[in-house]
């Protein structure tokens, strides 16, 4: 186990103490030792509590309890937001969805860290990014994500088809393989939530639409012309059925579940979806490639999670060399043969025994070095709102309204919320 030296954890709070990017100063806890907790996601996998155990079993004075809120983010948010918003003490170290950095930091909940404490020149450069806001890293990452396209390989071999690499490509496959099979073509996560952002953004950007916003979060810089293109990507499937009806009810679970009963051809979904997908009725008959685009391979929105101190923790120091140690090499293998979790240590993805175990590593690392990340605010949730809904509204048939009049309504909405005060 890697321990904080005393005069590093002393940085690190010294660190904690400075006030936020949004001018309001977190409450001085002069450190603090003892019990402390974890708030995050729901584990869907199982694989959390082993690792948990392993530090308790280590530091019985230090125990971490963890504290499971639901598997949406949407509602994971709301929960930390209203225990924070109350200066509650009760969360130690937040399990952060990468999106919310810039929004947490910005209200004073969270407390900046000492870059020097972390390896963080071992981490992939995209993910680290994450974590930095203004200048300053206000977390760790612990695991990354970047969304994959799974495809039926048995159903294209017997069509001698190659993976698509481009929109034109997975329309016209999705079709052929709908008609002759009889499964659905393609879907995504279409449901009006945080999911339905992270698809628009990746058709966007896949369709040489650029960012959305500005690096600082100031301007909307999403291109009218890209973003056309990629929601008349999604609208046209739905409009022409290899795109099925029922996906605007998909969230993650729900994807990756008709993929895997084989009720789709291709599904985009993030890497954790590959493990149960072995052990279902499809096991041996798919694989992953890199999502496409609209002239070639497209870009993903960036995922995961990060670890951030409540600065509102009275544990504070106890809670940092958790950080510390849950974000270590070691542990960070577990993520990823334990959990199916993208790690965020550049060197795993080269690892000859994890890629015959996890054969989609390469694609994946290809995947979060050409992924982008979601728009940086510190209005997050009403970006957030402001975009599912309005495509939303042009996935849902009849199809009324058209794409120019979406986008052009949608960047009004952009531009009133980040330049709310």
């Amino acid at each position: 186990m890697n321990r904080l030296v005393p005069f590093a954890l002393t940085a690190l709070l010294l660190a904690g103490c400075t006030a936020g990017a949004g001018g309001q100063e977190p409450p001085l806890r002069e450190g603090g030792t003892g019990p402390f907790t974890l708030v995050t996601g729901r584990d869907t996998t199982g694989y959390l509590r082993p690792l948990l155990d392993r530090w308790n079993r280590s530091r019985p004075a230090e125990r971490v309890t963890l504290l499971e809120l639901p598997e949406a983010a949407d509602e994971q948010r709301a929960q930390m937001v209203a225990n924070l918003q109350a200066r509650s003490d009760r969360y130690d170290v937040l399990g952060l969805d990468v999106v919310w950095t810039a929004e947490f930091a910005d209200a004073g909940w969270i407390v900046p860290l000492e870059r020097s404490m972390f390896p963080l020149d071992r981490f992939l450069p995209p993910v680290v990014d994450t974590a930095v806001y203004r200048g300053k890293l206000w977390a760790v990452p612990y695991t990354s994500n970047a969304g994959l396209l799974y495809y039926r390989k048995d159903l294209l071999a017997k069509e001698g088809l190659a993976p698509p690499r481009t929109w034109a490509e997975l329309r016209e496959q999705a079709r052929a393989l709908h008609e002759e099979y009889g499964v659905g073509g393609y879907a995504g996560q279409f449901l009006a939530y945080e999911g339905l952002t992270v698809n628009f953004a990746e058709a966007v950007q896949s369709a040489g639409g650029g960012p959305i916003l500005s690096p600082d979060g100031t301007r909307v810089t999403m291109d009218a012309a890209g973003a056309k293109a990629g929601l008349d990507f999604l609208v046209g499937g739905l409009r022409e059925g290899w795109i099925p009806k029922e996906s605007l009810s998909y969230k993650e679970e729900e994807s990756r579940l008709a993929f895997q009963e084989g009720r789709l051809a291709f599904a985009r979904n993030w890497p954790p979806a590959y493990g149960p997908a072995t052990q279902s009725e499809i096991a041996g008959k798919f694989a992953v490639t890199r999502l496409p685009g609209l002239d070639g391979p497209g870009s993903s929105t960036l995922g995961g999670t990060n670890l951030a101190l409540s600065a509102f923790s009275k544990r504070q120091k106890s809670a940092a060399e958790f950080i510390r140690y849950f974000t270590g090499l070691e542990n960070q293998r577990r993520v990823l043969t334990d959990g199916s979790f993208p790690p965020v240590w550049t060197e795993l993805y080269d690892d000859p025994a994890l890629i015959r175990r996890f054969p989609y590593l390469p694609v994946l690392k290809e995947s979060i070095l050409s992924a982008r990340p979601r728009p940086v605010s510190a209005n997050y949730d009403q970006v957030s709102l402001a975009i599912a809904g309005a495509v939303s509204g042009a996935l849902t048939p009849p199809f009324e309204e058209s794409s120019d009049d979406v986008v052009a309504s949608l960047k009004g909405q952009l531009n009133e919320i980040i330049r709310a005060p």
